[in-house]
C-alpha cells in the first residue's frame, strides 16, 4: 500500500442541494473541505414535478473546476429517479421528481400481475409509491418512454456526460425493485412479468469499478489536467453513507438522518420473510455485497417543510425553545406516506394529532417537538424491530449525515432507544464516496480499516440514553404498527 497522501473529488447530490467536496486520504489521514456547493431546486412544470438535471450538471462542473487537480472522482445522489435517452444518446426530457403524484395509484395495478408478497420475496424492497417499477408502470405509455433506448440512474447519467461510458451502479440500482437481492443481479422473472424491458439498462457496475476517464470538452471546460478516472462508488447515497459509519463493533444500528431517516442494520444476506415485509422493511445493497436493511423514515423533511412556511426563523433558537415543550406530549407517524407530499406541513402534522385525540401543538416550538419526538419515536421503532426481524443484538446506534448537528433530536434518539448514539460524521455520503476511491486505488484497506481511520480522524459525539424508555413504549403503542 503506497504511504502517499491522494486528493478524491465525491460529487454528493442531496434533495435540496448539491455540492463537490474534496478528500485527503492518506496513512492516518481523512480530510474533508467543501469545494462547492449549488442548491437543487425540482421545477414544477405542467406534466408535473421534475429535477433541473442540467443545473445540477452545471454546479458539478463548477465544482470539479473549484476542486483543482483530483486523483479521482466518484458522484452519488439519492435514489430511484433516472434520465430517459434516445437511441443518440440525448436526454428525453428533465427526470421526473420521486414525489410527482404519477405512481399514486400504480402499486395495485403491478400487484395484480405479481402480488406483493410475491414481490417482496423476490426483490427484498418494501413497499413505496416512487420505487423505480412503479415509475415505469406509470410511464409505460408515455412518448418518452417509446423512445428510449437507455435508462440511466441520476448519478449514472451524469458520469455519462463526463466519460461518455454508460453504467447502472449496484447500490442503486437495489432501490428499482428489479434485483434480486440474493443473486446481486437483475430479477429477470419479476421485470418479464411485469414487462419491464431490462435492456434498458446498462450493465451493471459495482462500487470501486472504474468508471472512465473525463472527456477532453470536461477537461476544457474544469480546467483539469487529464487524464483524470471517474470511480464508481457506492451511487446510492445512503450506501455511501452506511460505509462511513465509524462502527468499531459489529454490533451496531445506523441511522442516516437528513430529508429522510434511513434506520436499520448492516447485514451479510437478506431477510425476505413475510414479517418482514409486514414492518415495511427493505432490502438494499451495499459496499461488498452488504445488506442495507432498513426502514425509510420520513426524516427532518417534516422540519424542513414547516421551517419553509414559517419563514425560515432561527433554527438555533427555535430547538431551544423545543427542548422546553413536555416530552412526547402530541407524536405522528414519521413514516406515514401522507407527509411525503410538499406543502401546509405544520397544518397536517395539527390534523393528525387532532385524529387521534392528542393534543394540538399550535406553536413552532410545539410543532418542532413533536417533530422531533415522533422521529425518535420511529427510530426507536425501527432498530427495535430490524434487531428483531434479523435476529441481531445492537449494543450502540450510529447517527450519521445532516441530523447529527441537531443534538436534541441525538439526544431523543438515545432516550427513545434505551441505547448510546454516536453522532457523526456530518458528510457521511461525501465521506464514504471518498474512501471508495481511496480503497479502489489502494490507499485505504477493507471496510473494518475504513472504518477504523474514520472513528480516528472525524469528530464524534456520544450521547447516553437518559430516564425511563417506559413513556417512550406508552407513545408507540398510540401509533400502532408501522
Amino acid at each position: 500500500m503506497s504511504a502517499a497522501v491522494a486528493s478524491y473529488a465525491a460529487v454528493d447530490l442531496g434533495a435540496s442541494s448539491g455540492r463537490v467536496m474534496v478528500g485527503r486520504v492518506g496513512p492516518g489521514t481523512l480530510e474533508l473541505t467543501e469545494a462547492h456547493r449549488f442548491p437543487n431546486r425540482p421545477v414544477r412544470v405542467p406534466e408535473g414535478l421534475r429535477w433541473d438535471i442540467l443545473s445540477l450538471y452545471a454546479g458539478v462542473l463548477d465544482g470539479l473546476r473549484a476542486a483543482g487537480r483530483v486523483d479521482s472522482i466518484g458522484i452519488d445522489s439519492w435514489a430511484v429517479d433516472y434520465g430517459l435517452l434516445d437511441a443518440d444518446g440525448a436526454l428525453l426530457g428533465n427526470p421526473v421528481h420521486y414525489r410527482d403524484a404519477r405512481t399514486e395509484d400504480v402499486a395495485e395495478k403491478v400487484w395484480a400481475t405479481v402480488p406483493a408478497a410475491e414481490l417482496y420475496a423476490a426483490t427484498g424492497l418494501q413497499y413505496a409509491p416512487f420505487n423505480t417499477l412503479y415509475r415505469l408502470t406509470a410511464a409505460r405509455s408515455s412518448a418518452a418512454l417509446a423512445r428510449a433506448r437507455r435508462l440511466l440512474l441520476v448519478p449514472d447519467l451524469l458520469i455519462y456526460w463526463l466519460t461518455g461510458e454508460q453504467g447502472t451502479e449496484l447500490t442503486n440500482a437495489s432501490t428499482t425493485q428489479l434485483i434480486d437481492p440474493r443473486t446481486r443481479d437483475w430479477s429477470y422473472d419479476i421485470a418479464g412479468r411485469l414487462g419491464v424491458d431490462l435492456s434498458l439498462f446498462a450493465p451493471l457496475r459495482r462500487p470501486g469499478d472504474p468508471a472512465g476517464v473525463l472527456r477532453p470538452e470536461v477537461l476544457e471546460e474544469t480546467g483539469l489536467t487529464g487524464p483524470v478516472p471517474v470511480t464508481t462508488v457506492g451511487s446510492h447515497d445512503t450506501a455511501s453513507a452506511v460505509a462511513a459509519v465509524p462502527a468499531t463493533t459489529e454490533r451496531f444500528a445506523y441511522i442516516c438522518t437528513g430529508t429522510w431517516s434511513l434506520a436499520g442494520l448492516e447485514l451479510d444476506a437478506p431477510v425476505l420473510t413475510e414479517a418482514s415485509r409486514a414492518a415495511n422493511f427493505t432490502n438494499e445493497l451495499g459496499l461488498d455485497g452488504t445488506v442495507r436493511y432498513l426502514r425509510n423514515i420520513m426524516g427532518l423533511w417534516l422540519l424542513q417543510e414547516c421551517l419553509r412556511e414559517w419563514g425560515d426563523p432561527d433554527l438555533p433558537a427555535l430547538l431551544s425553545a423545543a427542548a422546553g415543550v413536555p416530552a412526547l406530549r402530541s407524536v405522528v407517524d414519521a413514516g406515514d406516506a401522507a407527509f411525503l407530499a410538499p406543502g401546509r406541513m405544520p397544518g397536517r402534522l395539527a390534523e393528525a394529532c387532532r385524529a387521534s385525540g392528542q393534543p394540538v401543538p399550535g406553536s413552532p416550538a410545539e410543532v418542532t417537538r413533536c417533530i422531533l419526538d415522533s422521529l425518535a419515536l420511529a427510530h426507536r421503532r425501527a432498530v427495535s424491530d430490524a434487531r428483531r426481524l434479523a435476529d441481531r443484538p445492537v449494543d450502540v446506534v450510529h447517527i450519521v449525515g445532516g441530523g447529527t448537528r441537531n443534538a436534541l433530536l441525538c439526544q431523543l434518539t438515545a432516550d427513545a432507544c434505551g441505547l448510546p448514539v454516536v453522532a457523526g460524521p456530518t458528510e457521511a455520503a461525501a465521506l464514504g464516496n471518498v474512501l471508495v476511491q481511496a480503497r479502489a486505488h489502494g490507499l485505504v484497506g477493507d471496510r473494518a480499516r475504513m472504518r477504523r481511520l474514520l472513528a480516528e480522524t472525524q469528530p464524534l459525539t456520544r450521547y447516553e440514553p437518559q430516564g425511563d424508555t417506559a413513556p417512550w413504549r406508552d407513545a408507540e403503542s398510540l401509533l400502532g404498527t408501522p
